[in-house]
């Protein structure tokens, strides 16, 4: 089962491929160089045998009988020989390599096999025909080239098993890896599906194509246990929060059954639950919006917008409860008109809001609130800063999820939504949101990406 696994690895499958395809270019290589080396010996021998037939042709019948009757009385040398054979094939003079039985009718080389003194030896020679009948034979033994022709065969094949060998167990050995990396992500989702979302798929140090898929997958994971734990978060702040204005709506209801005598007491205790229940529709309305903000559906309506009109309606909008609440609010434009951002109007008025709502809200009496727009080259940064209680370092994350409040009495209105709202918005457009702790109060920044007056940014 694990050799089945190994071989469907595709590791193992393209380092075989590169195997079959590398064996195949070296084998044509290697072709290629026997045939080139054959060929250029094989022409050598012909020039010479062209050279000495030529030396030969030119002297006449009865001076090579001469020439080879000299040869033979010094010794005759089977590696190059010289034989005149009459009209029959018969040997006259010479070597003792005997005539080929069949043999070109022209002068041209070619290749036969001489069985002299027991010995069977390749040559390469040509036959001259002679007007007067006779033949001369002159021959080249080829033993050496034969030899070195075998050589380089073996030579190519041990070559070839030697790379295969190789390359089978470099590819065993890279699949065995493969499957080991497999086997480890296998583990370690098998643990991520029986619920333990702290886990990561392992990644190597090659940055790999299955080491970038593993940190794909581990972005995606860290994601979904965030979503998770919000999810959960959401949840037990529902019920946390909802606990508290549906006891005193049935308490109220109770309390209008067993102690309500007239209409007028009935009218107040119908007042007061509808108050509590238009509070509870009030928090599920505020999740929805968070929803469907972070849904992204709003994204293929973006235009661009002002930023600087947006923030100036929100101050003229929350003025009136600034001045009841006895905070100075106030708004400082260091941005030009061409300050434009690509999003939607109303989500960002809204976002706007909201961190202006908490500013009022969490600063005391005679305190002061500030919404600032500043642009730095293609950045625009608009900031709300309050003189207020601000907000403690170790719960700077915590503010943004959903149902936070840092003020634990809840005697301020609110369901601790607002900043997760804010955040959501600002993810939709793309936004960077950092709360920062000035000496007094709290300062939440916005930084955006400006775009032109055509619409590219």
């Amino acid at each position: 089962m694990r050799l089945l696994e190994l071989v469907r690895t595709t590791s193992f499958r393209l380092a075989v491929t590169f195997l079959v395809l590398f064996s195949i270019a070296a084998a044509c290589l290697f072709a290629f160089i026997t045939w080139q080396t054959s060929d250029f010996v094989s022409k050598r021998v012909d020039e010479w045998l062209y050279r000495e037939l030529a030396g030969l042709d030119r002297v006449g019948i009865t001076e090579i009988t001469a020439r080879l009757k000299s040869r033979q009385e010094n010794g005759i040398s089977l590696e190059r020989s010289f034989t005149l054979f009459d009209a029959s094939g018969q040997r006259l003079v010479g070597s003792e390599v005997p005539l080929p039985e069949h043999h070109p009718a022209t002068v041209t080389p070619f290749d036969f096999i001489a069985h002299v003194d027991g010995h069977r030896l390749p040559y390469r020679g040509l036959v001259k025909v002679f007007a007067s009948g006779e033949q001369l034979m002159i021959a080249q033994e080829i033993t050496e080239q034969r030899e070195f022709d075998e050589l380089l065969s073996r030579a190519m094949l041990f070559g070839a098993i030697v790379t295969a060998t190789l390359g089978l167990v470099g590819a065993g050995l890279i699949g065995a890896g493969s499957v080991r990396r497999i086997d480890r992500i296998t583990q370690t989702a098998e643990r991520i599906m029986h619920g333990d979302l702290s886990q990561r798929l392992p990644t190597g140090r090659a940055s790999g194509d299955i080491d970038r898929l593993a940190t794909v997958v581990n972005e995606m994971l860290d994601e979904i246990e965030h979503l998770m734990h919000e999810v959960k978060g959401v949840c037990d702040n529902i019920a946390h929060d909802m606990r508290t204005p549906l006891t005193r709506l049935l308490a109220g209801l109770e309390r209008a059954r067993r102690r309500s005598a007239t209409a007028d007491d009935y009218a107040a205790s119908i007042d007061d639950a509808v108050v509590e229940i238009q509070g509870i529709l009030k928090t599920f309305s505020a999740l929805l919006r968070i929803s469907e903000v972070e849904d992204g559906i709003r994204r293929s309506g973006f235009q661009p917008v002002s930023l600087a009109s947006i923030a100036q309606d929100a101050m003229e909008f929350y003025e009136p409860f600034a001045e009841e609440r006895g905070v100075d609010l106030s708004f400082v434009c260091d941005a030009g008109e061409e300050g434009m951002v690509l999003g939607d109007a109303s989500l960002l008025f809204e976002a706007i809001s909201n961190l202006t709502d908490n500013a009022i809200k969490f600063t005391p009496e005679g305190g002061r609130a500030t919404i600032t727009l500043a642009q730095v080259g293609d950045k625009i940064s608009l900031a709300v800063e309050d003189t207020g209680c601000g907000i403690p370092p170790e719960e700077v994350e915590a503010v943004l999820r959903r149902f936070h409040r840092t003020e634990r009495s809840r005697h301020e209105p609110g369901n601790g939504l607002g900043l997760s709202l804010v955040s959501a918005i600002a993810r939709l457009h793309g936004m960077n949101l950092s709360i920062e702790q000035p000496p007094l109060g709290c300062r939440i920044v916005l930084d955006a990406q400006t775009i032109a007056s055509n619409g590219t940014a």
